[in-house]
């Protein structure tokens, strides 16, 4: 099977080989990177390290800069693809892990959930209201979803060609909220998600958004679970959402 890194980059030059370098040897056919009009040398790092790389000429978004990384992947013929963001926030260790439940055909999707304790989290520098926010959302997810899992709100992923053949993640949002989207897409098809634990790690280098643009985003994700939540009892009918036949 054939496993293609994807990783959605802005302005990551400080961090790529770093996170490259981590991946560890023989888990990984190819590698893509997607640099979203970055204002430093990220793309010209990336091709001298020799992978694959694709520029937007102008800054379309986080959910747009998946879209292109997904499109490319299954034009590769990837058969699993990881999504690893290239600031080394996430430990690029665990990519077998992820793609081992889905070679095994055990899970379509996986996440690398970062809440494996409170304590953990929040001396891997994440905020603390970027915590609290992260488990009531979680919370809410779960119950009008149906699921059980740990964390919702990671950048770290990995999904079956199955799993992104099935799921209309092009209706999906060009913004931040797109990863929520694409996980109400994969719980209303009744996909196979699975976790694994990873640590969270904040440090200056590493992307993160502001609180502003953190409280807009959970805004968004409570609007899009009602959205949800209106689709399955047939009040309205949502574009994001897999069309009922």
């Amino acid at each position: 099977m054939k496993t293609v890194v994807v990783m959605p980059a802005y302005n990551a030059e400080k961090t790529l080989k770093k996170t490259i370098d981590a991946i560890p040897a023989g888990s990984v056919d190819e590698i893509i990177l997607v640099d979203d009009a970055s204002r430093d040398n990220t793309a010209a790092l990336a091709k001298s390290l020799g992978i694959k790389v694709v520029v937007h000429e102008e800054n379309i978004g986080y959910g747009g800069n998946q879209k292109t990384c997904y499109r490319t992947a299954l034009a590769a013929g990837a058969d699993i693809v990881v999504m690893l963001h290239p600031d080394y926030q996430y430990d690029p260790r665990i990519v077998p892990y992820l793609t081992g439940f889905i070679k095994e055909d055990i899970c379509d999707i996986m996440l690398a959930n970062r809440i494996r304790t409170r304590q953990e989290a929040i001396g891997g520098g994440m905020p603390l209201y970027k915590y609290i926010s992260n488990r009531f959302l979680t919370f809410v997810e779960n119950l009008f979803l149906g699921l059980n899992l740990g964390e919702y709100h990671t950048g770290y992923r990995a999904y079956s060609r199955k799993a992104l053949e099935m799921i209309p993640w092009e209706r999906a949002s060009n913004d931040f909220v797109f990863d929520q989207q694409f996980l109400i897409q994969a719980a209303s098809l009744g996909l196979r998600i699975g976790e694994v634990p990873v640590s969270a790690k904040y440090f200056p280098e590493a992307s993160s958004i502001n609180f502003a643009r953190s409280a807009r985003y959970g805004l968004e994700t409570l609007w899009n679970i009602a959205r949800y939540v209106f689709h399955r009892c047939g009040c309205k009918q949502n574009l994001f959402l897999p069309l009922k036949g």
